[in-house]
């Protein structure tokens, strides 16, 4: 989909007086509050935790070289290691 030009008379870019007399969304009326929902609402996908993790810079370059959601694709191959663990585990285990 190509992009629309933007019509700059009628989006100006804003002055320094345009940010000085911007206020916070707080301070609309409720009823206009009212129709801008303050949460994305629930999650599609279970809530990840989010860590701290020192990665090998190859490791990640790699990763970034996909472009966005290069994190998710680290969780991806991270949750593969793990299930293929789990079923190991779970053929050596003897009644």
């Amino acid at each position: 989909m190509p992009r629309r030009k933007i019509d700059r008379d009628e989006n100006p870019e804003w002055t320094r007086e345009d940010f000085a007399k911007a206020r916070p969304a707080s301070e609309l009326p409720a009823h206009i509050r009212a129709a801008f929902p303050k949460t994305r609402g629930p999650q599609k996908a279970p809530t990840k935790i989010p860590v701290s993790i020192r990665l090998s810079p190859e490791v990640l370059q790699h990763f970034k070289s996909g472009g966005p959601g290069w994190q998710g694709r680290i969780d991806e191959v991270l949750q593969k290691v793990a299930a293929n663990a789990d079923r190991r585990s779970k053929g050596r285990k003897t009644a």
